[in-house]
């Protein structure tokens, strides 16, 4: 006796389709091209969860840098002084600091300096 995947396959095709609702042109619409789609789509955001904190780690140093500029002090020798000085702050909460509290960054800039 012949067995049909009718069902199972419908299933397994809904279940793609369902996943790539709202692609572009036939990517959303017709399985084979879903599919296709859907393994491109997975191995961007595999790659972009990687990028993103490249990403966000620039972000904070450009932060960094513009706050540091008007205080007379480039990013490179800023960082350095923190090593120096052994003051362990991150450049994430560093550039939060610069943002929210600048009282507070223009002193760990002046201990930085020193």
């Amino acid at each position: 006796m012949r067995v049909k995947t009718g069902i199972v396959r419908r299933k397994r095709h809904k279940k793609i389709l369902a996943q790539t609702k709202g692609f572009r042109l036939s990517r959303g619409k017709i399985v084979k091209k879903a599919k296709e789609a859907l393994l491109h789509a997975g191995q961007h955001a595999y790659n972009d969860r990687k990028i993103k904190k490249r990403v966000f780690r620039s972000l904070w140093i450009e932060r960094l840098n513009g706050a540091l500029s008007s205080l007379d002090i480039n990013y490179s020798k800023f960082i350095a002084g923190l090593k120096k000085n052994n003051i362990n702050i991150n450049r994430k909460i560093l550039s939060e600091i610069a943002i929210y509290d600048p009282k507070t960054f223009a002193k760990i800039v002046e201990k930085a300096k020193e």
